[in-house]
């Protein structure tokens, strides 16, 4: 294929994921009250007779936005993936197809176990302790969080969780390109350690439990990642 052969077929291949995502954000916009509700779970699982706070004309609106642009991020991003591996894979060797295609896969995997390790384990004991230390003040206090940061609060973690969840596949990647060795990553495990539990208070909320619920895992993967690697 010439140049302009592999820019038209990109071309074709983007536009069709950018579609797939207008269709997602369609849905996203329709079922957002709903997953409103299922990502304010883990707070009123510990709030029972809690309110979230709209302290703006546009609030709504801009929460519904971000949902609505998460879930249809959520529904592209298979789609993107397979375009992109339709994409490269022609022009890669064999070897290159063996490490690469199993990363494409892994890694929604990976990300999706992220997220959910932060809404189903992470959020209640974080809402937990919030709640209880917003409650317990010494003056008269009425605790009512805004939905705008809540969502965005939310949001990020997920991020942040599914992110520092592909921990193993880029090691494993660097292992294959030759840039990383299993050698040097166990003489240098102590300090990966350090370096793991320093990544974790800078993600994550200023307390000591939602940075242990980060660096544990973490750390996890970082000696599964080490299995995998090659001397």
């Amino acid at each position: 294929m010439t140049w302009m052969q592999h820019f038209a077929e990109l071309r074709r291949r983007v536009l069709w994921t950018v579609a797939v995502f207008v269709i997602g954000f369609g849905v996203g916009w329709a079922v957002a009250p709903v997953a409103l509700t299922w990502m304010t779970g883990p707070l009123m699982a510990v709030w029972p007779d809690g309110n979230l706070l709209y302290t703006g004309l546009t609030d709504g609106l801009m929460v519904r936005f971000s949902l609505a642009t998460l879930i249809g991020l959520l529904v592209t991003a298979p789609m993107a993936l397979g375009q992109l591996w339709a994409f490269v894979a022609p022009g890669l060797h064999a070897h290159e197809r063996r490490v690469v295609w199993p990363i494409l896969v892994l890694s929604p995997v990976l990300f999706v176990m992220g997220a959910a390790f932060a809404f189903y384990i992470l959020f209640p004991t974080v809402f937990r302790f919030f709640m209880e230390l917003n409650l317990d003040a010494t003056v008269p206090t009425i605790v009512m969080p805004v939905t705008r940061d809540y969502v965005s609060f939310v949001i990020g973690l997920l991020k942040v969780f599914g992110i520092a969840f592909q921990l193993p596949l880029l090691m494993v990647l660097f292992n294959r390109a030759g840039i990383l060795s299993r050698g040097a990553v166990v003489r240098a495990r102590r300090y990966a350690i350090v370096g793991i539990i320093i990544v974790a208070a800078i993600l994550t909320p200023p307390d000591v439990v939602s940075q242990l619920l980060l660096a544990l895992p973490l750390w996890g993967l970082f000696e599964v990642g080490i299995f995998f690697l090659r001397d």
